[in-house]
């Protein structure tokens, strides 16, 4: 069984919604918030792939020039500070704590693994009332490769002192969940908005439409001994 669950942190526990507005002042359209998270995940898939290493920061404000180029816009010049600014503000989705709260309750033991740098993830989950949830707030950084690739999966078990088939991916995102699959580990897919598995990738066996329900699978399996 797997009772270490590590949550991704942006979009399955944070909302990214909250940077429409920074998008909308500083681009002139907020829908283009999506086209940069996009473009960001493009790019850090490219790095994993290809290499060397780059930091996920580094990567938000190449992804956020690359938009602007695209689009013909004229960034401010602190546009990249004020974006990635305000990616440490984020506010929590409504069900992050009560899942989170179900799931330390039931005796799990949790823990977040992000790409952002840990210093980042630190303050996103601390501004977010998040952070005394995890015994540990772990990033991708330290194993100098970013998710989807084997290795940051297998540093959390490492770091967590468990096997990595004892650890439990949560993540709002179809190539966080087949990643941490193929590392060896549990998954659960939370299914938001917008948010579909990918047909070509191993199925986790717990989806849910939002946090609470994912949660209450994963302990529902552990009284099954599934």
């Amino acid at each position: 069984m797997a009772r270490v669950c590590v949550f991704d942190v942006n979009e399955t526990l944070l909302d990214l919604r909250a940077l429409d507005p920074l998008f909308e002042r500083l681009l002139g359209r907020p829908e283009l918030r999506r086209a940069w998270f996009a473009q960001l995940l493009q790019s850090a898939l490219v790095s994993v792939v290809t290499g060397p290493y780059v930091d996920f920061g580094r990567i938000g404000r190449a992804a956020l020039a690359m938009v602007a180029e695209r689009e013909g816009i004229a960034l401010p010049a602190d546009a990249g500070d004020e974006i990635m600014a305000g990616l440490r503000r984020l506010p929590p989705y409504p069900d992050a704590a009560p899942a989170l709260a179900r799931l330390r309750d039931a005796g799990f033991r949790l823990a977040s693994l992000t790409n952002s740098v840990e210093a980042v993830a630190v303050e996103q989950l601390t501004n977010a009332g998040l952070a005394p949830y995890f015994e540990a707030i772990l990033s991708a950084d330290e194993a100098r490769r970013l998710k989807p690739a084997p290795e940051p999966y297998r540093m959390a078990a490492e770091r967590l002192g468990v096997p990595i088939d004892g650890l439990r991916l949560v993540a709002a995102h179809a190539w966080d969940v087949v990643g941490a699959l193929r590392a060896g580990a549990a998954a659960a897919f939370v299914a938001r908005p917008g948010m579909v598995l990918d047909p070509l990738g191993p199925r986790p066996d717990v989806v849910g439409r939002d946090l609470v329900e994912v949660a209450e699978q994963i302990v529902a399996r552990e009284a099954a001994g599934a």
